[in-house]
């Protein structure tokens, strides 16, 4: 079931309906009764790092060394 409040009730009863929410009740806050926003629990959101460690090949040769023209770039020719 969910619960529709309008925004006036939500702004002086949302500790409450914070409350409500983490019990697992569904709360939708409305706008003379248009429904704008649903009051949901947080849900963390976990970010892998190296999720695509091995999937590409790297070349040092590549990376190491200064590259004469990207230095002429930022320190002007030598």
């Amino acid at each position: 079931m969910v619960t529709t409040v309008n925004m006036h009730e939500a702004k002086s009863s949302l500790s409450a309906l914070v409350k409500r929410a983490l019990d697992g009740e569904e709360i939708t806050i409305a706008r003379a009764g248009e429904p704008l926003v649903d009051l949901v629990p947080h849900r963390a959101r976990r970010v892998d790092f190296g999720l695509a460690r091995g999937a590409f090949a790297c070349d040092p040769a590549v990376f190491d060394g200064a590259d004469e023209e990207i230095a002429d770039m930022f320190y002007g020719p030598a």
